[in-house]
């Protein structure tokens, strides 16, 4: 039994739900449309060219959360999820999700993107597990700002380490999917790194390291790096 780690975006979904969602509010009239729309893009931009100013981003993805009111945000979610997310999940995924749970292996999802938006993301996937940058909520709402650190780049190593010291799992013969080179720090702590439609700078990385490289958008799920 092993620790199984999955990133989100882009690797378990196909395409990343941070930007989504913020697309969906700009859709759905709840933030400016001109401003938030571009700003939107450059972050995501950032994000992908290893560039992104974590803090300002958050800044700036929190806000709709501190600005509205907690239950027409879950309403807002619930069809995020439903006629977003729903159409982007990956059968290939749920099929190497399947394959760790009957190594008996515990499952983890790690991701920068906040709790708010992937938590109910993840139970879709029947994962219990979850690590990611956590909103701060106080008397009743949102307040805009966020707890502890935030699970980006060498967060995510830190937070991972945090959640070690409280539970019974360990390292040895650990996996981690991710498709970005962003999280090349968690990548090369595992024991098992297997790059998942990879961005250029991870497949670089991956194939001069001699990691699998693997797809989860070709209908099934690959499983020639299983070697247990």
């Amino acid at each position: 039994m092993s620790l199984a780690i999955f990133d989100l975006d882009n690797t378990l979904i196909a395409d990343d739900s941070d930007y989504l969602w913020g697309q969906f509010l700009v859709d759905q009239g709840v933030v400016d449309k001109n401003y938030y729309e571009s700003a939107n893009i450059k972050f995501y931009d950032d994000y992908k060219q290893g560039t992104l100013d974590i803090i300002e981003f958050l800044r700036f993805s929190l806000h709709p959360l501190a600005n509205n009111d907690p239950e027409q945000l879950y309403q807002w979610r619930r069809q995020f999820i439903q006629d977003i997310i729903t159409p982007i999940l990956l059968k290939p995924a749920q099929e190497l999700i399947a394959k760790h749970k009957d190594r008996g292996d515990t499952l983890l999802v790690i991701t920068a993107t906040n709790r708010f938006v992937t938590e109910p993301i993840v139970k879709l996937y029947g994962i219990d597990n979850l690590l990611a940058t956590t909103p701060e909520f106080v008397d009743g709402r949102y307040t805009g700002r966020f707890n502890g650190i935030p699970c980006f780049q060498e967060g995510k190593v830190k937070l991972l380490e945090e959640w070690l010291k409280t539970s019974d799992e360990t390292m040895q013969d650990s996996w981690f999917y991710s498709d970005s080179h962003n999280d090349l720090p968690l990548l090369k702590w595992v024991d098992n790194p297997v790059a998942v439609d990879p961005d250029e700078k991870l497949t670089a990385f991956a194939k001069a390291a001699d990691w699998p490289i693997i797809s989860l958008r070709q209908g099934k799920c690959p499983s020639e790096h299983f070697h247990k």
